[in-house]
Order: C-alpha cells, then structure tokens, then sequence
C-alpha cells in the first residue's frame, strides 16, 4: 500500500494523545497528581492537541473532507464511524476534567470520575482505530487479531514516555511510570517483532486461482495486463517501496522507537534535575522517529489481494 502520510501522522499522533491521556485519565482517579493547574494545563494541552491535530489529519487525504462528518452516521456497521463516534465523546469528559483542574484546581470527587471515563474512552478509541485495518480481509497481514493489540499496546507505550517526561519536567515521583514505560516499551518490541514474523511466515492464502476461481484448473498466469500504463490501483495498492528495504527501516524503527527510549528512561531515573527532563524528553522524541517508521512500514508493507490482477502470483 502506498502510505497517506495524513494517516501515519493521525495513527502516531492520536495514538500519543489518547496513551497520554489515558495516563493522565488513570493517575487522576487513582489520587495520584497534585491539583497544580499548571500540570493540567500541560498535560491535557499536549495530550489533546496531539488527538485534535491527528483526527484533522486524517481527513486531508479525502477527496472531499468537509462530508467526514457523515462518517459517524454508520456506527452500527463501520469501525472507522465507531472510532469517531467514541473519539468525540472522549472530548466530554476530558473538557470536565481540563476545565476543573485548570480553572479550579479541583481533581477529586466526580471529576476523578470524570478522569477514569476519559482513560476508557481513550483506551476504546485506539482500539476501534486498530479494529478499522483488522477488519480489511483484502489485506491479509492486517486481518488479524494482532493489530488493534499492537495500536493499543503502542498507544500505552508513547503516552507513558511521554508521560514520564511530564512528571520529570514538574520533579514528581517517577519510580512507577518508569517501571511501566520500561515494561510496555519491552513488551511492545517484542510485539511488533512478532506482528513481522508472523507476517513473514504467513502461509499463502490468495492466488490468482483463487482470485479469478480457476484453481481447479491448474496454475494459473496472467498473459497480459489489463492497462498499457500504470493506474490508480497500481500506484496505491502494488507499493513495494517498503520491500525492498523492509529489513533497513525495521532496524531503524526497533533502535529508534524501543531500544534508545529504554536506554534514556533508565538514564532519566538515574539522573536528576535537569539532566534527567533532557533524558525524558529525548526519550519520548526520538521513539516518535521510530513509531513513525513503524507506521510508515505498518501501511507500506501491507500487500492487497487486487494485485493478483495485475501480476502478483501469490499474496
């Protein structure tokens, strides 16, 4: 597939949004942040315009943009309507939570409610994101149940770095969310590994005798294709960009997206002061540079089943 970059920057962007404000959703309703306005403002103001940008971004590459509205109108039937549906409903309680903390300085009691709801929301959004590839069956080695674990997995992991980076930046105790940003950074590598191995040892499941139900015949070859110059299909869905450099831009993502973050979050917690704000937030920066390429890889590797129309033997 040839990656939108509209929808690489709204699927890391969103996903760093609601992993941030699912944290902040959590700590919040468990007691755990002070009632500093200015901790909320931060916090909330990050997590929401990363979600505010990333869901803009994701309709620059529609052919008319100002009709995504209708697209929640199908919520019964459609993830990407559910995904929205679920997304601006997060913004109801977050705008409880902002308004309160900011404002008032107020955290606890129905707003600590109000936090936990927007954890939920925010955690079900991702979800629905992911279930929006994992439901395409044209595209085998995204229908699987491995993709809305790795959107929300990944989700977790960018929003505790950057997290962790927050709480360093405002000096409060970091121990746990270092704990857990190290875990989900661990267990999110070695899914995303396992999401490209099972990818790479998948067995065939389409062929051109499948495509065209002549496989009872024998092998079956295209004799010529059906245009004499590249179409819309060929440039979108016969990508192979990303194959041809597959292994390269896998190193980069592992070294950038999990093993240099763990690196500079241990660092942070050994360090104080300002060293250890520089070690958070280089943390979280550079592991964006690695989602992105995770992302990149995640549309670009995908192969669909229409290019067995126009050459591709086996998908």
């Amino acid at each position: 597939m040839n990656p939108a970059y509209s929808v690489i920057f709204f699927t890391t962007a969103s996903g760093l949004g609601y992993g941030l404000l699912a944290f902040i959703g959590v700590f919040v309703s468990l007691g755990l942040l002070p009632a500093d306005r200015w901790l909320g403002l931060w916090g909330l103001g990050v997590a929401l315009a990363a979600i505010t940008f990333g869901l803009l971004a994701s309709t620059f590459h529609l052919g008319h943009p100002e009709r995504a509205w209708r697209a929640v109108t199908q919520w019964r039937s459609s993830w990407l309507a559910r995904e929205g549906v679920v997304a601006l409903l997060t913004y109801v309680p977050a705008a409880v939570l902002g308004i309160s903390w900011v404002f008032f300085e107020q955290i606890s009691g129905g707003i600590a409610l109000a936090a936990l709801l927007v954890a939920v929301t925010s955690t079900i959004t991702v979800y629905c994101t992911g279930m929006i590839y994992a439901s395409i069956k044209a595209i085998p080695a995204w229908h699987q149940t491995a993709v809305p674990v790795n959107y929300v997995l990944l989700a977790a992991m960018t929003g505790a770095v950057w997290f962790l980076a927050l709480l360093h930046i405002f000096d409060l105790p970091t121990v746990p969310v270092t704990v857990i940003a190290v875990v989900l950074l661990v267990f999110g590598l070695a899914a995303k590994m396992n999401y490209w191995r099972q990818n790479d040892d998948a067995p065939v499941t389409s062929t051109s005798g499948t495509a065209t139900g002549l496989s009872e015949l024998g092998d079956v070859r295209l004799l010529e294709t059906p245009n004499t110059s590249a179409n819309y299909l060929n440039k979108e869905m016969g990508f192979k960009v990303a194959r041809k450099h597959a292994v390269k831009l896998r190193r980069i993502a592992i070294a950038t997206g999990f093993v240099v973050p763990i690196i500079f979050v241990i660092l942070a917690a050994l360090a104080s002061g300002i060293s250890a704000v520089f070690f958070s937030l280089f943390a979280a920066i550079i592991m964006m540079i690695g989602i992105v390429t995770e992302r990149w890889l995640f549309f670009a590797e995908a192969r669909h089943v229409v290019n067995l129309y126009y050459g591709e033997t086996t998908i």
